[in-house]
């Protein structure tokens, strides 16, 4: 594959939201443990509004247009952190891919690197706070070194993101609900850096 055009951001979207619609129960119980608990409810209702309104497309969309849909209907529609936070990541990455019709690897980090940087800046995380940054981070960090091909950038950056969530288990929470339970946060993985790993691994997946 050349590159990562619009209708390969489409399938990678619709993807998303039939993980998440399969693997909610799973996110909610892992925020249940440390959070409010509704982070799979969440995400899935917003992913669900997300397939009501891309049939609204061009038939060929840039995968700028896609992103920045998906960011205007999440943002409109998730409630408690997830929708902000994952709002602002794929704005930022909609910013990033400008209007280009497809992303090579350099245009895809560009675009990851936009995301994390959105999310820190809403979010106000550091590494090691116990966040979506945790998964993050490494993704960005790894798709950098992955050299000039878009599949080994996606594998790199989703392989990265499933190793940073597994790394939150141990970790004291410092943002978020989960800042409140002190070393009772010990233990439980972030349901935000593993919704982060679910998105990554399915763009790696996504043909």
């Amino acid at each position: 594959m050349s590159g990562l055009d619009g209708a390969w951001t489409r399938r990678w979207i619709e993807a998303i939201a039939a993980e998440i619609a399969t693997r909610k129960s799973e996110l909610t119980a892992l925020d249940r443990a440390i959070g409010d608990g509704d982070h799979g409810e969440n995400l899935d209702r917003g992913f669900q509004a997300v397939l009501g309104k891309l049939d609204g497309l061009d038939d060929a969309p840039t995968p700028g247009a896609v992103l920045k849909l998906v960011a205007t209907t999440l943002i409109s529609t998730v409630g408690g952190a997830a929708g902000p936070l994952y709002g602002t990541a794929f704005l930022k990455a909609a910013m990033a891919a400008g209007d280009r019709p497809e992303l090579d690897a350099t245009g895809l980090v560009e675009v990851l690197t936009a995301a994390r940087d959105g999310i820190v800046a809403r979010g106000k995380a550091e590494p090691n706070d116990k966040t979506m940054v945790d998964a993050w981070g490494p993704a960005v960090e790894a798709a950098g070194a992955a050299g000039d091909d878009v599949r080994a950038v996606l594998e790199a950056a989703a392989s990265a993101a499933a190793e940073g969530a597994i790394a939150t288990e141990p970790l004291v929470a410092h943002k978020g609900r989960a800042s409140y339970l002190g070393e009772r946060a010990i233990g439980h993985r972030d349901p935000g850096a593993e919704s982060t790993a679910l998105i990554l691994r399915v763009a790696a997946d996504t043909q």
